[in-house]
C-alpha cells in the first residue's frame, strides 16, 4: 500500500513537468498556429515604381530591366503598364528680349511598374539595385499605389465622349421603363383595335 503512494508523487512530477513544458496560447480565443503565419518581417503595401525619361527606348529597356531584377529578388511584380505619353512646348527666347528665337516639342515617356507584399528587407536592396543601374534622363519615383493610377493609363475616346454627349442632347438613353411602356402600347394598339 505505501508503494502505491511513492507512485504517486513521481507521476504528479511527471505531469507537472509535461504541463510546465506546454505552450500555452496567450490569447484565449485565438489559436497559436495564426501567429505563425504572420511574416517574420514587416511588409510593405503595394507601390508603384514611376519611370520617366524623354528616351523612348532607353525607358522601354530599363522596365524591363527593372521587371527581371525584381524577379530574381523574389519581388512579386503584379503589373507593369505605359501611361500616354505627355507633350511638352518649350520656346527658347532671344537674349534680353520676350520675342520667341524658337519652339520645340518634347515628348515625356511614363512607366509604372506595381509591386505588391516586398518585405522591409527586400525594398532597400531593389532601391539601391535601382540607384545604381538607372540611365541618365529617366528618373524615379517610388510611391505608393493610388486607385487614380489605374485610371491614368487609359487613353480617353474623344469620339466615345461626343456621341454621349449627342445622346444626351437628344433626350439621353431609353430607360428599361420607357421600353417596356412603348411595347405595351404596341400591343395595345395591335389586339385591341
Amino acid at each position: 500500500m505505501f508503494s502505491r503512494f511513492k507512485v504517486l508523487p513521481s507521476l504528479s512530477g511527471r505531469l507537472n513537468t509535461i504541463l510546465s513544458n506546454r505552450k500555452c496560447s496567450s490569447n484565449l480565443y485565438e489559436p497559436d498556429y495564426l501567429k505563425e503565419m504572420e511574416p517574420k518581417y514587416p511588409i510593405y503595401e503595394d507601390l508603384n515604381i514611376q519611370l520617366k525619361g524623354y528616351d523612348y527606348p532607353i525607358l522601354e529597356s530599363f522596365q524591363k530591366f527593372l521587371n527581371k531584377i525584381a524577379k530574381n529578388m523574389d519581388i512579386e511584380v503584379e503589373d507593369s503598364w505605359a501611361v500616354p505619353a505627355q507633350v511638352l512646348q518649350i520656346s527658347t527666347f532671344k537674349p534680353l528680349s520676350d520675342v520667341v528665337d524658337s519652339k520645340y516639342k518634347v515628348n515625356v515617356y511614363e512607366r509604372m511598374i506595381k509591386i505588391i507584399e516586398c518585405s522591409s528587407l527586400q525594398l532597400p536592396m531593389f532601391i539601391r539595385a535601382i540607384e545604381a543601374s538607372q540611365p541618365i534622363g529617366v528618373t524615379v519615383n517610388i510611391i505608393r499605389h493610388e486607385p487614380y493610377h489605374d485610371e491614368v493609363r487609359y487613353v480617353p475616346d474623344d469620339d466615345l465622349k461626343q456621341l454621349k454627349q449627342e445622346l444626351d442632347d437628344l433626350g439621353g438613353p431609353l430607360t428599361k421603363k420607357s421600353e417596356g411602356i412603348i411595347c405595351l402600347g404596341l400591343y395595345s394598339k395591335i389586339f385591341f383595335n
